[in-house]
């Protein structure tokens, strides 16, 4: 597991720009909202102490992981957001319905993202167990939260200056 050997909430041997005037919207599913709560958190909190303002924050909600990429595109569709996040949580179950729905969100997120030429970062948990999911929501292997703040500051950053 790529995570087992790495803390997702560990950016000491990185540098983070500032996030300061970056405007980015955070789409959340609301299925197994006890993880992707976790992950909200942590990105917010990762997003004000890398110095984006909280009224350069929008959140909106959408019923599972699969309408993700629809939530990503009307935010996208906006001109003054510079980035979207998007947090969920598909948890492995006995049917194909896993592989599917994974595998469509990943795919619309890279669209999503092409067609309107901002960083829409991936913040979707694929763990095979709830266990596996809580310890990466906040538990022993950080916040993909964390993770998805810093990957957007440092994208946006990367557009304005190249």
């Amino acid at each position: 597991m790529s995570t087992a050997l790495k803390n997702l909430s560990n950016f000491n041997h990185t540098t983070i720009p500032s996030g300061v005037g970056m405007k980015i919207g955070i789409v959340v599913a609301e299925w197994n909202i006890e993880i992707t709560g976790a992950l909200r958190d942590g990105t917010i909190e990762t997003l004000l102490k890398n110095g984006v303002s909280e009224n350069d924050i929008f959140i909106k909600y959408v019923p599972g992981s699969f309408e993700l990429t629809f939530g990503a595109q009307l935010f996208c569709q906006n001109n003054s957001i510079d980035s979207v996040i998007v947090l969920g949580c598909v948890i492995q179950g006995e049917t194909r319905h896993f592989d599917f729905i994974c595998e469509a969100v990943s795919q619309g997120v890279t669209n999503v993202s092409l067609k309107y030429n901002k960083p829409v970062v991936f913040g979707l948990l694929t763990p095979n167990t709830l266990e596996q999911a809580q310890d990466r929501a906040g538990g022993k292997h950080g916040n993909k939260g964390d993770e998805a703040a810093v990957t957007a500051i440092k994208m946006i950053h990367l557009q304005k200056h190249l």
